[in-house]
């Protein structure tokens, strides 16, 4: 799970590479990479030429978190931020965003269905091994190519378990 935006981070105007790592639980390499990629940009950099960020990234790191669990590539993300900053007013750029929300919320309803649809599957198919017990514990594999026992004489193994059953 992604690390939330943290709300106990001490108050400070800039943040070096390694507390902002520290605070969204990324690596400094990986800050890094993302600064490379263009999705991350230091508010500026010390006479030294440190890195500096302010709150804002915290916030993008987290986006780019999100987006991911979403199963946005790096590079997608980058490639969705350049569609973004290339419109050329807000509402524009906002509307591009929603567009492309409302395309991830139907991926992601779709995935929930399909996963469902599994989550019945498996519990079908442990409720159906859950009463298998005709065989002795002895018998090998190769012996139970089907359950006879009284209780599955009328229903059809499901396929998560058909599909196990050694054939002869």
């Amino acid at each position: 799970m992604p690390k939330r935006i943290p709300d106990s981070l001490p108050h400070c105007d800039l943040y070096r590479v390694g507390q902002l790592a520290k605070a969204t639980g990324k690596t400094v390499r990986a800050i890094r990479f993302y600064e490379e990629l263009g999705l991350l940009d230091p508010a500026e950099r010390t006479k030294g030429g440190f890195r500096q960020y302010d709150s804002n990234a915290l916030v993008r790191i987290h986006w780019i978190d999100r987006l991911q669990e979403l199963g946005f590539s790096l590079k997608e993300i980058r490639d969705f931020l350049v569609t973004i900053r290339g419109e050329e007013t807000a509402p524009g750029a906002m509307e591009q965003l929603a567009l492309s929300y409302t395309e991830k919320l139907a991926e992601t309803r779709a995935t929930i269905a399909r996963l469902q649809a599994l989550e019945v599957e498996l519990q079908d198919a442990i409720a159906y091994l859950s009463t298998c017990r005709s065989c002795a514990p002895s018998t090998v594999r190769s012996a139970c190519q089907s359950c006879h026992a009284t209780e599955h004489q009328d229903v059809k193994p499901p396929a998560m378990v058909a599909a196990v059953h050694e054939t002869v």
